[in-house]
């Protein structure tokens, strides 16, 4: 009676009521990307396939027993401190997890995305119930929400979401007309340079402030508005009033010194003013969870006053 009440209290709109499964422990329905799973009502191994999902599981309180990393970052998010990060299990990383580590972690639960894992969804399923959120990124908040329902903390993750977008507010609010400040997000990659858009994630949480953006970097005519590559000759397109710029891995990072050392960027209005910060990339970029949002808002506190 107690583990049927329990399951009821936590089981939302994206799941159904709680049963018993073989096992005799309490499972519940949910929705996602792939269809219809049968879940543990409160799953004590999870193993997480993307950044945004262990930054969510963390932000709730979950340690995964495994994690994959992503490719060039070769770590998980130190934003979070080692202590939190002990014990996990490395399997993989985001494009090819390594299905023998998970299966050895006898996981009773999976969270991965149909955009980076589709192909691995079957074999996953083999191991332990699984749940996919369908994009990254751009839908980060719904990730969230799904994902937070799945590990048996709707409540928390609806709460914590809530208390995120509340205080975005607050720090726009510390600017007068935040839009008239226009933020460039820029980011450094092994093979190339890009601006982020409004609907990436950085670009969403500046955007939850009221903070405005330089024209370009607003992606009026892409269809896709993410972020768009800038050539080495054009960065006057990453100029603005402030510019927050990262790099993703050692190599960029080079990349990004030897640009910023070059009379284009030292020519840029932002940098002349003495407004270019280097922030994390693991934050800016990859965390795309709850706890790198609120990152992402101290650098704007820090920086803007």
């Amino acid at each position: 009676m107690l583990a049927l009440v329990a399951g009821l209290a936590v089981a939302g709109c994206s799941s159904s009521p709680s049963s018993s499964g073989s096992s005799g422990e309490a499972t519940r329905e949910i929705t996602h990307a792939m269809g219809t799973t049968k879940i543990p009502v409160a799953p004590k191994r999870v193993v997480v396939l993307d950044t945004d999902k262990i930054d969510t599981a963390l932000t709730l309180g979950v340690t995964p027993v495994g994690a994959a990393v992503a490719g060039e970052a070769k770590s998980w998010p130190t934003y979070f401190g080692e202590d939190k990060l002990a014990g996990i299990t490395e399997v993989g990383t985001l494009q090819e997890p390594n299905l023998e580590k998970i299966a050895s972690l006898k996981p009773d639960l999976i969270l991965g995305s149909k955009f980076r894992q589709e192909k691995y969804y079957d074999e996953l399923t083999k191991i332990a119930p699984t749940v996919f959120t369908a994009q990254v990124g751009s839908t980060w908040k719904e990730n969230f929400l799904l994902d937070g329902d799945a590990l048996g903390h709707k409540t928390e993750a609806t709460a914590a979401l809530a208390a995120y977008e509340k205080r975005a507010k607050e720090v726009g609010a510390k600017f007068g007309d935040p839009s008239k400040i226009k933020v460039s997000i820029t980011r450094f990659l092994p093979d190339s340079i890009r601006a982020y858009g409004p609907t990436s994630f950085s670009g969403i949480v500046v955007g939850d402030t009221g903070l405005g953006r330089p024209e370009f970097q607003l992606l009026a005519d892409k269809e896709d508005k993410r972020f768009a590559a800038v050539s080495a000759e054009k960065l006057n397109l990453l100029d603005g009033d402030v510019i927050f710029v990262a790099a993703y891995g050692e190599k960029a990072a080079q990349q990004q010194a030897t640009v910023s050392a070059g009379p284009l960027w030292q020519g840029l209005s932002a940098v002349k003013a003495g407004k270019a910060y280097v922030v994390k990339d693991e934050v800016w970029m990859t965390g795309i969870g709850v706890t790198a949002a609120n990152r992402i808002l101290d650098d704007l506190a820090t920086h803007l006053v």
